[in-house]
């Protein structure tokens, strides 16, 4: 059973992002502030759910929530500042839109950067573990998944519908023949065999 957040006593927002690991589009964070009183059996880290699960949840935390707010990085800014600095931004940016000041941060992973003054906490596997963490999570992810769907129709052939930007051996053979887009990493290692290096 998930607990609701760090420290219960206090306003804690929980944040994650979705994305990182993508060859294409950006990078999404979310931040949400759930009710003391919120409980939900279904709800669990986002990669642990199915779509359908996901957008129940998504639609059920969006009506349940105090305050939540998703911010989407580009790729662009991505290259420019790497993506773990464009992943804090992200989780920064959504915690800076919250109609209500936290007053401790949850965050999922092991990386974060002193946000104003609030304290935080960094939970690695924290979307298994807090409703706060894991609720941000789902937000990231089917925002994420909206966009990645949307842009789609603009560049059907690398069926990002489906793969969402991941590097699935699809997403990869396209690249090879169609190159790629206003949309690709360009500082991610978008084919296996790019920049590869006779090591001895």
């Amino acid at each position: 059973m998930l607990q609701l957040k760090v420290h219960p006593e206090i306003i804690e927002c929980g944040t994650d992002e979705a994305g990182r690991g993508c060859l294409a589009g950006p990078v999404t964070a979310a931040a949400i502030i759930l009710p003391d009183d919120f409980s939900n059996s279904l709800l669990n880290d986002s990669k642990q759910l199915s779509e359908k699960n996901r957008g129940s949840l998504k639609l059920l935390l969006e009506d349940c929530s105090l305050t939540y707010s998703v911010t989407h990085i580009t790729n662009e800014k991505i290259d420019e500042i790497n993506i773990l600095n464009a992943s804090i931004l992200a989780m920064q940016q959504s915690i800076g839109k919250l109609t209500i000041r936290p007053q401790h941060i949850a965050v999922d992973g092991n990386r974060f950067k002193k946000f104003e003054d609030i304290p935080h906490t960094c939970v690695i596997k924290g979307d298994a573990k807090f409703l706060n963490i894991a609720a941000a999570s789902i937000l990231a992810k089917t925002y994420r998944d909206e966009f990645m769907e949307s842009i789609h129709e603009e560049y059907p052939m690398y069926n990002w519908k489906k793969n969402k930007g991941y590097p699935t051996t699809e997403h990869r053979e396209a690249i090879k023949k169609y190159g790629i887009t206003k949309y690709h990493r360009k500082s991610f290692r978008l084919l296996p065999d790019q920049l590869s290096l006779d090591l001895f």
